[in-house]
């Protein structure tokens, strides 16, 4: 059993866009449980929804909390999404970091996101077990809230069922025979064009394109393709008017 989803809190969130874009964040990645608290505009927000770009289900089961406490009261683990705070003396811990330690543990994880302007209170940050910071120019730290969830949130994603390709069923390697077939079509036109040249040379030369054609996979369908094309190139030109 995979361990839980962790749980995307924004902390006094300004505006109704920024939530939106948000959800529309974390359901990119596959994250669906998002907790605001105490957001200035109040919940629901009529300009979340279109910022949300059609990660309706995000908003529609958003949790409403009055303070942080409440809303990470179920999570065993808690990270504050945040630069440094130099007055707290707590781990800070890396993206990577944070989503190694969420996939191994089998409790309620939550990430807490400050407001747009001014980010977590010393108070919010001191409710978490750790501080989790983007690496980011040190000159320009400027992320806005939809960036700082979507950089966590695909940090996770990256160890989640998400980054398991999609399976895709792959052709049949053709049989040897077949390969085999191919060559000595290949090796037969060729000879008849002179292309085996200097004949000290012609058994390297052969074997160079054994190799192209061996080391491939080919499929059935695709080595018939390609006998085709030699075909087409040594036969003389259809004349287009008789068919």
């Amino acid at each position: 059993m995979s361990p839980p989803k962790p749980v995307i809190v924004l902390v006094r969130p300004q505006l109704g866009q920024n939530i939106g874009k948000a959800a529309r964040a974390m359901l990119n990645f596959g994250l669906t449980e998002m907790r605001l608290v105490a957001p200035r505009d109040g919940w629901p927000n009529p300009d979340a929804g279109p910022s949300a770009s059609g990660a309706d289900l995000v908003l529609e089961q958003a949790q409403l909390f009055d303070t942080v406490q409440e809303a990470i009261a179920d999570c065993s683990t808690v990270y504050a999404s945040t630069v440094r705070r130099r007055d707290l003396v707590m781990p800070v811990v890396t993206p990577e970091a944070m989503a190694d330690a969420i996939v191994g543990t089998e409790g309620r994880t939550a990430i807490l996101f400050g407001p747009e302007r001014s980010g977590l209170e010393t108070e919010d940050v001191a409710l978490a077990n750790a501080i989790v910071t983007v690496p980011i120019n040190p000159e320009f730290g400027s992320l806005n809230l939809a960036q700082a969830v979507i950089l966590l949130a695909y940090e996770w994603s990256k160890r989640s069922e998400l980054a398991v390709p999609p399976s895709k069923e792959l052709e049949i390697s053709a049989p040897h025979g077949e390969v085999e077939g191919l060559i000595g079509q290949l090796e037969e036109e060729l000879e008849a064009k002179g292309y085996f040249h200097p004949p000290s040379r012609t058994q390297a030369t052969k074997n160079t394109i054994r190799t192209i054609f061996t080391k491939t996979g080919w499929s059935s369908r695709e080595v018939k393709a390609i006998r085709g094309i030699v075909r087409a190139l040594v036969n003389p030109a259809r004349n287009r008017s008789e068919t």
